[in-house]
């Protein structure tokens, strides 16, 4: 036998290389191995970077940075199992880190990470691509991706997975989904609501916590609440808050009662089951502060319901809320403030708070914490609108003084609040004067200028309650508070310009407060208002209306008419029709210009001159039985004695300015009465030398204020006196008052004018009653545009008018004053006719006539009649 030769080994094929054993040490050789096509190779490469990505957020940097996501996105979808589960273990871990989410987002891998959650994949796939899809979900555009490729139903099927972790991560990621209400509603779709009451069975507390914020977000929606309540989620809810042991989920459970508390068939349904009851009395026991204010907040998102405040209140909701008021804590007392401003819709529970509630809200009025002031006053301010009885209780419960104090807080808020409950408050007249003494006008100043619209508003609308008393106008007045009033008139704000004219309506009923509001520019910003069709309320009117009663020589240039309760004064002036936005003259300026072509101007004014009258007139005029405005030259002349040695006027003997000579007397320019002239009807008769150089001397040193309402009183000025029309005041006082019948009081007054003014003119005659050259002998004679209307003896329709106007207003004669077009005005009055007499004023309206001045001095013409017309329009 041979011996046996050792065969030799076979040499590889020289194609093939050699297997290759390596250690890497450096992060950046295993990324370049992800490249590889040997899927061993790429295993071990995934592994040991998921490991070092484990270890930390520096770590996911150096990956993010060597470029590592790109080629792991491609693994995602390897074929083999062990690759793809490893590369979508790295892609949970690196998608925490914000730089990896958005280069994902610009990759588009959204879709492969979903892919990862089909039954088919094993639990721990479903784990990190669970987990990858929470930690993109935090960003808007990633939930878009999420919800366009269908995401969200494999993760409603995972949260009844076996395995807690994909549970956890799949709860987490609809939760972060569901912040958009796009995605709420495809979940209502998906009827994932059982599927989390069964996570609230979980012994895992953070898997608990997370159903209850996804339920507590997705209960905002209606079909979500009702889904709820059908899978007898309220149960679920109610036994977590009986539970103590799980007094970490209570407060997330509050908040979603809070919100199904607001279905109105989920409230009858919790209150039949007793768990109303549980909740109330979990709420009113508890002692955390958190849960405390949680189930105040309940309430109050329950309590804007009217039927659930009908359930609240038969449960009794009023103690639980005041209880929580004595709470220590602050989160807890604003809380339950709230609940209460929302509980005082129910007018039973307005009833049960002012026993018990509104002295504890008044104690919070003095916090250090101004949120918890602000509620408090919020809460009383619910109270006390419409309620005079829980307005009376909060005073007595000594809260003026705090609200007042509020004010002048820092937060809006809480002023808005104040000032309401003192509105309400000042509509109770015995509580206006207390409010006052406490210095609540002052106090308004500030909110009046503060930038806060609501705060304006609210201001405004208390200055308009509590001004009704004159003691209220006149400090507001004292203390700069109408300057602040009169700019809110400015507000492009609707409701501000609303309240500010309002408040200026109620303040201009004051005299003095009416001219100072018209100093300050009221008059012309209303009457721009009233010009503006978006800019101007009936407040708005109310108060241009108001203050042009208290300047009735621009409401009739402006509206040509004045109504029997606008009663002419003394300073009255005619200077016809004006158009909206034009400025009224002064009547101190218009006395001081030079004689013109315009139109007269014609003043009415019985205040007597300083020149004492013959004793028969101080006889006739000391008389004072016939009315309200009537004073005796004597009289006035004797009172103010001391006075015109100091200030005489210089419009003596005419109307010129002070530096012109005064030497030369002209008739209609005396300013004295004497015998004769009373007994020839007021014709005038010149001065005396010594009498003139008298008045002349008087002129040296005179200077004399502007009339009422014409604006400071920088120099003494007097309006040019008039006793003609003097006399004519003291006559009819004695001729025509008298008169018991009122028609026949205004048809003897009516033939008196008519004489004064040149006699009865019949329509024939009327183009030859040569009245315009009489008014241009005066103009001239006066050196002045102004004429006072005694003066006058040839007077057309608007005179007359005037005439009667002034003087039936002296003796207490009801009528109006009209102005026409082309020169014509006239006065209509009230009559009650034949058939009305011996009845009742009021139950059937009076008659409306036209005194005719100038035809047929006397006659009456009802006001819609042929004739009545004829004459308006001669």
């Amino acid at each position: 036998m041979g011996k046996k030769v050792k065969k030799e080994a076979e040499p590889p094929p020289k194609d093939v290389f050699d297997p290759l054993t390596i250690e890497s040490k450096e992060v950046a050789t295993v990324v370049l191995l992800l490249n590889s096509p040997e899927e061993e190779i790429l295993a071990k490469a995934c592994e040991a970077i998921y490991k070092f990505a484990l270890k930390g957020e520096e770590n996911k940097v150096t990956l993010f940075e060597l470029g590592a996501v790109e080629p792991l996105t491609k693994l995602l979808s390897y074929e083999d199992k062990i690759v793809r589960r490893n590369a979508t273990m790295i892609f949970g871990i690196l998608a925490s880190n914000n730089d990896v989410k958005k280069l994902l987002r610009e990759l588009d891998v959204m879709n492969s990470v979903i892919a990862r959650l089909v039954p088919e994949e094993e639990v721990i796939i479903h784990e990190f691509a669970s987990l990858c899809l929470a930690n993109m979900s935090v960003e808007y555009s990633s939930k878009v991706q999420i919800l366009e490729y269908g995401g969200l139903e494999p993760l409603v099927r995972l949260l009844s997975s076996s395995d807690p972790d994909v549970k956890k991560n799949s709860i987490e990621c609809i939760y972060n989904l569901v912040q958009d209400f796009q995605c709420r509603a495809t979940l209502q779709e998906l009827n994932a609501i059982p599927s989390i009451l069964e996570l609230l069975k979980s012994e895992y507390p953070v898997i608990q916590l997370l159903a209850l914020k996804t339920l507590g977000v997705i209960t905002y929606e209606k079909e979500s609440r009702a889904m709820l309540r059908d899978s007898q989620g309220m149960d679920y809810l109610i036994k977590i808050l009986e539970a103590k042991e799980l007094n970490d989920l209570h407060i997330e459970a509050l908040s979603v009662i809070a919100n199904c508390l607001e279905d109105m068939d989920t409230m009858v349904l919790i209150q039949q089951t007793g768990g109303l009851k549980k909740f109330l009395a979990f709420a009113e026991n508890s002692t955390i502060p958190d849960i405390q204010k949680n189930a105040a907040k309940a309430i109050t998102k329950a309590a804007y319901d009217p039927e659930n405040r009908k359930l609240f209140h038969e449960q009794e909701v009023e103690k639980c809320l005041v209880d929580l008021l004595g709470s220590e804590n602050d989160g807890t007392k604003i809380a339950a403030s709230q609940a209460i401003s929302a509980m005082c819709e129910n007018s039973s529970s307005k009833e049960y708070f002012n026993h018990q509630g509104i002295p504890q809200l008044v104690q919070l009025l003095k916090s250090d914490n101004e949120e918890v002031r602000e509620a408090a006053a919020l809460a009383l301010a619910n109270l006390t609108t419409c309620n005079p009885a829980n307005a009376n209780a909060a005073a007595e419960a000594d809260g003026i003084d705090p609200l007042i104090n509020i004010l002048s807080s820092k937060r809006d808020g809480a002023i808005a609040n104040a000032a309401t409950v003192l509105t309400n408050m000042a509509m109770q007249e015995g509580l206006r004067g207390s409010m006052q003494s406490h210095g609540m006008m002052a106090a308004l100043l500030g909110p009046l200028r503060n930038a806060n619209v609501v705060v304006q508003s609210k201001a405004a609308l208390a200055i308009a309650a509590i001004a009704c008393d004159m003691e209220a106008r006149t400090e507001l007045r004292n203390s700069g508070g109408l300057e602040p009033l009169v700019e809110l008139l400015r507000s492009k704000n609707d409701e501000v310009r609303r309240h500010a004219s309002w408040a200026v309506q109620v303040c201009a009923g004051d005299e003095l407060v009416a001219m100072e509001l018209c100093r300050l520019g009221a008059l012309e910003i209303l009457e721009e208002i009233s010009l503006s069709v978006s800019r101007k309320n009936k407040f708005s009117e109310l108060a241009y209306n108001k203050l042009l009663n208290n300047h009735l020589s621009l409401k009739y240039s402006q509206t040509g008419y004045l109504s029997s309760s606008n009663i002419i004064s003394d300073g009255f002036y005619d200077c016809g029709r004006i158009n909206p936005g034009t400025k009224l003259w002064p009547l101190k300026d218009l006395c001081l210009q030079e004689p013109n072509d315009r139109r007269a101007v014609l003043l009415v004014n019985s205040k007597p001159s300083d020149v004492s009258p013959p004793p028969s007139t101080e006889d006739k005029c000391s008389d004072t039985g016939y009315g309200r405005s009537i004073s005796s030259s004597s009289s006035l002349r004797r009172a103010s004695k001391e006075k015109t040695r100091k200030n005489s006027y210089y419009f003596s003997a005419g109307f010129g300015s002070p530096t012109e000579d005064k030497s030369e007397p002209a008739s209609g320019r005396s300013t004295a009465l004497s015998k004769s002239t009373i007994k020839e009807k007021g014709a005038r008769k010149s001065r005396g030398k010594k009498e003139e150089e008298k008045l002349k001397e008087e002129e040296e040193v005179t200077a004399a204020p502007k009339w009422a309402g014409e604006g400071n009183l920088d120099k003494e000025w007097y309006p040019p006196p008039d006793p003609d029309f003097c006399v004519y005041v003291y006559e009819v006082t004695k001729s025509v008052l008298p008169i018991t019948s009122i028609k026949e009081q205004i048809e003897a007054l009516a033939k008196y004018v008519a004489e004064k003014m040149g006699g009865k003119i019949s329509k024939e005659k009327l183009q030859d009653f040569s009245w315009e050259l009489h008014i241009s002998e005066l103009k001239f004679q006066l050196k002045s545009n102004v004429i006072p209307i005694g003066q006058i003896k040839k007077g057309t329709f608007y005179h007359r008018a005037l005439l009667f106007k002034a003087l039936a207003d002296k003796i207490g004669i009801g009528c109006s004053l009209v102005r026409g077009e082309y020169g014509r005005a006239w006065n209509e009055v009230k009559l009650m006719n034949e058939s009305q007499k011996g009845g009742i004023w009021g139950l059937s309206p009076p008659e409306v006539y036209i005194v005719d001045l100038m035809c047929h001095p006397g006659g009456l013409m009802k006001l819609k009649s042929k004739e009545a017309d004829l004459y308006r329009f001669l």
